[in-house]
């Protein structure tokens, strides 16, 4: 048996395979902690804010994922793309990321202009004032500014595979969030004081990252044109769709903004924030998965072979959270407190988008960081024709027809972004020597 052993211990394999399972597991047991901390935080803003807050935090967040939405426009992906290349080289990779971040911060401006008179309208079409609505926005500058830093720096951790120093720093981030969460919103329940406590530990966290990352970026590499040109290539294929995805990703809140009250903002928030558990399949996929993906080969063999076998078991994971949704309705709302009791129908309308949005964001991500763009022409086409189609077939004038319409939408998205990575694969030609 001892000998078995030490042969089992020498083999390349089981040494790969090892150190693949060390891997997963520390991944897996770090993001249940850090999804852990961050739904509790979730569930003390509800509990802790009055509807009316409540209304005006969901609002305010769906605002700030639209600004990090159009402030990236493809940047963190083409990075992503072309750091892959340059990994291993501390120079090229800190030029890659000098490059992304001098986009992130013009893109950033041209955001912030176009989502303050949207946010603005959104406040006052509900009644908050003035100095409601100042206070809204300057909270959401340290949690913007941090958004748009963070996932560039985490780059280079993912591509190296350097995962424990990125998620000490994650977790220590998160305590933080949670800490001033409850303390702050047990004295102050408002929604401007919940959004700067989210914000503030994200600066001190992309701080550590930055220093932690100097043993293998430059990063006094000045900004290289080639990437740029490279970057933005991307980016142009990409920025049409983000655009169609800040109206599009959140078409529930915006639905519910514009012909409901601050009730249904409220419930659809709450919901939301269940379904956010979802997220914790999303960070371990962006974190384990889609950089090796990214670093593979040009062969088609290999590449399809993996994709067919991601995609299947993100199908039987979310087949599998769909039922326990299912079977257990009550006692997740039970979590959210008596106001957002009832809800079971639409939780479970909720869970199901989300699970797709799993997939068909899966199927993307793979996609783009090998290059393969879908044309955004075609993909905001086809989205679009669902809407009207869901529109005409569906009563949106209910916050289940709501859900109902993304669902439908949804759908749509996994078979179009399925397919197209599927197909570009099987349409790649023989692996260059």
């Amino acid at each position: 048996m001892k000998k078995i052993a030490l042969q089992l211990n020498h083999h390349p394999r089981y040494a790969k395979l090892l150190k693949w399972s060390r891997l997963v597991s520390i991944s897996a047991i770090a993001q249940t902690l850090l999804q852990t901390m961050s739904f509790i935080g979730g569930v003390f803003v509800i509990r802790l804010l009055p509807t009316h807050e409540y209304a005006l935090y969901t609002l305010a967040n769906t605002m700030l994922a639209t600004m990090i939405l159009l402030a990236d426009s493809g940047v963190s992906t083409g990075v992503m793309a072309q750091a892959a290349k340059v990994w291993d080289d501390n120079d090229k990779l800190g030029a890659v990321l000098a490059t992304g971040f001098e986009l992130r911060k013009k893109f950033a401006l041209v955001s912030l202009l176009i989502a303050l008179p949207a946010l603005l309208f959104l406040f006052f079409r509900h009644g908050y004032s003035w100095s409601m609505s100042a206070l809204i926005f300057v909270s959401l500058v340290p949690a913007f500014v941090a958004g748009l830093s963070g996932t560039l720096l985490e780059v280079v951790f993912k591509l190296r595979q350097d995962i424990i120093p990125l998620q000490k720093v994650q977790v220590l981030n998160n305590l933080g969030r949670l800490v001033l969460i409850a303390g702050m919103l047990t004295i102050f329940p408002w929604a401007f004081i919940a959004i700067l406590a989210a914000g503030i530990p994200q600066l001190w966290a992309n701080r550590r990252l930055k220093e932690s990352s100097m043993a293998h970026v430059n990063w006094q590499q000045e900004p290289d044109p080639l990437v740029r040109k490279e970057i933005l290539f991307i980016v142009k294929r990409a920025l049409p769709g983000a655009v169609y995805y800040c109206l599009s990703g959140q078409i529930t809140i915006w639905l519910i903004s514009l012909f409901g009250n601050d009730t249904a903002i409220a419930q659809m928030g709450a919901l939301g924030r269940l379904a956010m558990a979802l997220s914790i399949f999303s960070v371990l996929f962006s974190t384990l998965v889609s950089p090796r993906f990214a670093r593979l080969p040009s062969s088609k063999e290999v590449l399809l072979k993996l994709f067919i076998n991601i995609m299947s078991c993100l199908l039987l994971l979310t087949i599998l959270i769909i039922c326990f949704t299912w079977l257990f309705p009550a006692e997740m709302l039970w979590i959210l407190g008596k106001n957002y009791s009832g809800l079971n129908r639409e939780l479970l309308l909720y869970v199901t988008d989300s699970c797709l949005g799993l997939l068909w964001g899966s199927a993307y991500i793979l996609g783009a960081t090998r290059g393969w763009n879908i044309h955004p022409g075609f993909s905001i086409t086809v989205s679009i024709c669902a809407i009207v189609a869901g529109i005409v077939l569906i009563d949106v004038s209910t916050v289940k027809g709501v859900l109902l319409l993304n669902l439908f939408v949804s759908i749509i998205q996994v078979l179009m972004y399925g397919s197209y990575t599927l197909l570009k694969i099987i349409k790649m030609g023989p692996q260059k020597p």
